[in-house]
C-alpha cells in the first residue's frame, strides 16, 4: 500500500514540475513580479481555460519567451499587450476590453440574473393567485 502512495504522489509532483517556466528568473525582483503578472493576463490559445504562465503547451511557452523579450527591450505592458492583441485578436486576453464586440460577454450576467428573476416573480405570481385546497380532493374540504 505504501508504494502505491509513493508512486502516486510521485505522479502528482511530476505533473506539477511540468508547468514550471523554465526561463532565467529577471535580476531585478520587481521586473519579475511584472513579468508574472504579464503572463497572468493572457490566455493559452491553446489550452484556452489556462493562463500562458499556468500552461506548459508549446504555444505557451513561446508567449512567456516572447513576453520576456519585450520586457527586455523595454517594452511597457500595454505595448506587449497590444503585440498580442494584434497578433492573435482580443481573445488573447484574459480580460477582454469593453467593446461592441463583447458587450455581449460583458452582459450576459446580467442579463441572466434580470430574466431568472423576472421568470422566477412570473412563477411566484401565478403562484399565489392558485386556491389553497384542491377542490378535487375530497379530503381536505371536509373536516
Amino acid at each position: 500500500m505504501k508504494a502505491l502512495f509513493a508512486i502516486f504522489a510521485a505522479v502528482l509532483w511530476a505533473q506539477l514540475a511540468l508547468a514550471i517556466d523554465t526561463a532565467p528568473a529577471f535580476a531585478d525582483p520587481a521586473q519579475q513580479a511584472r513579468y508574472e503578472r504579464v503572463i497572468r493576463e493572457l490566455r493559452c490559445l491553446q489550452c484556452r481555460s489556462e493562463t500562458i504562465a499556468d500552461s506548459n503547451a508549446t504555444l505557451a511557452a513561446d508567449l512567456r519567451r516572447q513576453t520576456r523579450e519585450m520586457m527586455a527591450a523595454g517594452k511597457s505592458d500595454q505595448e506587449i499587450f497590444q503585440h498580442m492583441v494584434d497578433r492573435y485578436g482580443d481573445y488573447v486576453l484574459y480580460k477582454p476590453p469593453v467593446t461592441p464586440r463583447t458587450w455581449l460577454l460583458w452582459g450576459a450576467p446580467i442579463l441572466l440574473l434580470v430574466g431568472g428573476g423576472a421568470i422566477a416573480a412570473f412563477v411566484i405570481a401565478r403562484k399565489s393567485h392558485l386556491p389553497d385546497t384542491d377542490p378535487a380532493d375530497p379530503g381536505l374540504g371536509a373536516s
